[in-house]
């Protein structure tokens, strides 16, 4: 293929996961970019419900019409206490993958200027002038490129940062016994055996007989399928279920680094979602981050959608990842930390003021507030480590 039949784009986005998606929904909200044209390459095509997101939040936004259920309590517990949380000002709520693409989907194939094809991205090529992308069909060129293929080598072949995984499965099931609590999400409940680990359930409940039953680790390896399952099979009986039916199954694993994934961003080269350290780090949530991310990410581009611009000028570093950096250094040593931590942190703290902290919109006072309440001894190893290493 020479290069005169090579198409060119102002904008290409390799991988269409949450973060890209959210982006473009958002792009074609703010309509800046109605004269710009965009091209999706994803090797999936977004037609299956592969994944559960869910996040807090204090008002509606603007992906409130896909929610599919909202709770104002949620639990947590180990195995010496359990704590009813009351989230107001907040709410928990959670989105199906399948709901969030068909959303967005609906939209973006109105706009002329947005183009989806299902091709696997082979080859990304940074030229002066412009950025060269390789599919296993065609070639594309464009002027700026956003990525979000997360590449495992770029943090797990180096030492400086701990990489730990938040891997799960989830069972969605439905009993004969009336259980579950639909008003209540179980939010971390550490009172299943640790086993040197950092381990929970979490539960979400969409009825007295049917919930999300996810088994989850903070931890830096992967376990034999059937060990996640046997720990859902024994929690249920637990629970005082005897007879249920599995409706659905999802698994995942979650890169939970503070790994500086911005230093590979180049003029025309931005790394979103995942691969760029959207993330947040010291939980493995990943919805309400992009949120705020892609929305930062769409005014960048908009206010400077005139002027030749470098994608190195996006990322700005605050000390909540310094914050989540000791946290993980702490869970990458002493893996079987996780449970006193979390639950010191919630056994006495907000929550209100936990969930502000999380989202990164506390202020010094309110920062000390929260971490104050955490094991102080294992903090203050962590924070000499970091410093002097």
């Amino acid at each position: 293929m020479n290069s005169s039949q090579i198409k060119h784009f102002d904008y290409i986005f390799t991988g269409t996961g949450l973060a890209s998606l959210m982006t473009v929904y958002k792009m074609i909200l703010s309509k800046n970019f109605s004269d710009k044209s965009i091209l999706l390459l994803d090797q999936d095509s977004k037609k299956t419900n592969d994944r559960t997101w869910c996040f807090w939040e204090k008002e509606d936004s603007i992906w409130n019409p896909i929610i599919s259920k909202k709770w104002d309590m949620a639990l947590f517990a180990n195995e010496n206490f359990k704590r009813d949380l009351e989230l107001k000002p907040y709410t928990y709520n959670k989105i199906n993958g399948l709901d969030f693409y068909n959303f967005v989907f609906d939209t973006i194939s109105n706009q002329q200027n947005i183009t989806f094809l299902n091709e696997k991205v082979t080859d990304i090529n940074e030229l002066e002038t412009h950025v060269f992308v390789g599919t296993e069909e065609n070639r594309y060129t464009c002027n700026y490129l956003f990525n979000s293929i997360y590449t495992k080598t770029f943090a797990e072949s180096q030492t400086k940062y701990p990489v730990l995984q938040q891997h799960f499965v989830g069972w969605f099931v439905k009993s004969e016994e009336e259980v579950f609590n639909p008003e209540e999400v179980t939010f971390m409940d550490f009172s299943v055996e640790q086993k040197g680990n950092t381990r929970f359930m979490y539960v979400l409940p969409a009825s007295k007989t049917e919930a999300l039953v996810e088994y989850t680790l903070f931890s830096e390896k992967m376990l034999p399928k059937e060990e996640y399952e046997n720990e859902i099979q024994i929690y249920l009986q637990k629970l005082g279920i005897q007879s249920y039916e599995i409706i659905e199954k999802e698994q995942g694993s979650i890169p939970m680094t503070s790994y500086p994934f911005w230093k590979k961003n180049t003029k025309r080269v931005l790394n979103i979602g995942t691969a760029g350290g959207w993330t947040k780090a010291s939980t493995g949530y990943t919805f309400k981050n992009s949120d705020k991310k892609s929305s930062e990410l769409v005014k960048f581009l908009g206010d400077n959608i005139s002027t030749s611009l470098s994608m190195k000028m996006f990322h700005k570093k605050n000390r909540f990842w310094f914050y989540d950096l000791l946290l993980l250094d702490i869970l990458y040593r002493d893996n079987e930390l996780g449970s006193s931590i979390f639950s010191s942190l919630f056994k006495k703290g907000t929550p209100s003021l936990i969930f502000k902290f999380l989202d990164e919109e506390t202020n010094l006072v309110e920062d000390f507030q929260v971490i104050l309440k955490c094991p102080k001894v294992p903090f203050i190893k962590a924070l000499f480590r970091v410093l002097f290493r």
